[in-house]
């Protein structure tokens, strides 16, 4: 990778059904560097000593016990007044998730999908953040096409809407920036905006120019 550094990120965000997962695996075999989504629950939570069920049941979901309670954060970011209690659950897997985006992103370039990696790692060099969605029709489809269980378009789309909301609120509730708005990322990309293997190359092709230029 001529020209690149040594260290660098790609964090993805992504809306559900968009193939943002996809395109980051996609990215991290095109550069030849790590990648992490799951594993940065299964890693966590043994670092943390918590339950992997726990975290998967509560991943990219804001804290229950707020979820509710504060429908709007009145303009301040909650990170400012959070209280970091290690005895609050949601709080626990937030900061053990953090833990370990800092310690992958210091060991060397990998791509990071969502848990706010891209605020996460807001004070690190070298770090390009993606966000990828698609058309309602065009995510039902590819939700279809993945599912275990027969799904109809309007389940699916549903569905999307769900999972979109509840990463929107964990992004929203944990950082000061806003999930899948154009001005929080440095590119937003259409999925369906071009056939995979031209969008894997036009991503690529940012990141290497935005890396070389900083």
């Amino acid at each position: 990778m001529t020209g690149m550094p040594e260290k660098f990120v790609i964090t993805v965000g992504r809306s559900f059904g968009s193939g943002g997962h996809t395109l980051a695996e996609a990215l991290a075999r095109h550069f030849g560097i790590a990648f992490y989504d799951k594993e940065l629950l299964s890693q966590a939570a043994r670092k943390a000593g918590l339950s992997q069920d726990y975290f998967e049941q509560n991943d990219e979901r804001e804290p229950r016990f707020l979820s509710g309670i504060f429908a709007f954060n009145m303009g301040f970011n909650p990170m400012h007044w959070y209280s970091g209690d290690s005895s609050i659950s949601g709080d626990s897997i937030y900061k053990a998730q953090c833990d370990f985006i800092r310690d992958i992103a210091a060991k060397g370039p990998c791509v990071i999908v969502g848990r706010t990696a891209d605020y996460v790692l807001r004070d690190m060099p070298n770090v390009v953040n993606i966000f990828v969605h698609a058309p309602a029709d065009s995510c039902a489809r590819r939700i279809i096409g993945r599912s275990e269980t027969p799904l109809s378009t309007q389940q699916a789309m549903t569905l999307a809407q769900k999972t979109n909301r509840l990463r929107a609120n964990f992004y929203n509730f944990y950082s000061d920036k806003h999930w899948g708005r154009a001005d929080s990322y440095d590119l937003t990309v259409d999925s369906s905006s071009m056939p995979f293997d031209s969008l894997v190359e036009f991503v690529a092709d940012f990141v290497r120019r935005k890396l070389r230029n900083q």
